[in-house]
């Protein structure tokens, strides 16, 4: 389970006194233990990774506000979190292979976004990012 590991590697952290690490992972054990308390049992691997995604959604808005402003020291704080929190992540798939994936699916062209996306979702949650998703999906229709 990724609590468990987040758990352990938090541990870790603070053994090695790695101040972001320590940060990063428990902001997600946390918001990995709110969301266990809200649903009232134990999260399914997919809404863990649902979690760890939306962290890394809003490292990603963080790291887009430093480039704005230009501040090379929280650009390289943001992009720490980033590689943290994608290590929690299952392997992520490449764009040729969520093409052979949402093909084998039945997505094709003249298909509606809407439809091909609700195909591509549940195949895909957790593989990529949504933004790559979306991206090959038009494509193919």
């Amino acid at each position: 389970m990724l609590k468990t590991t987040v758990f352990e590697e938090l541990k870790r952290a603070m053994k090695e006194k790695d101040v972001l690490a320590k940060g990063v992972l428990t902001l997600v054990k946390s918001a990995l233990d709110n969301a266990e308390k809200e649903k009232g049992s134990t999260l399914t691997p997919e809404e863990e990774t649902a979690i760890v995604n939306r962290e890394i959604k809003q490292t990603n808005q963080a790291l887009e506000g430093a480039q704005k402003a230009n501040r090379e020291d929280l650009m390289e704080k943001e992009e720490a979190k980033l590689v943290l929190l994608k290590s929690f992540l299952p392997k992520q798939l490449s764009e040729e292979e969520i093409v052979v994936v949402l093909t084998e699916a039945g997505i094709a062209k003249g298909m509606n976004m809407g439809d091909a996306m609700k195909i591509a979702k549940p195949l895909l949650v957790g593989k990529a990012d949504g933004s790559i998703m979306s991206k090959v999906v038009k494509s193919l229709i």
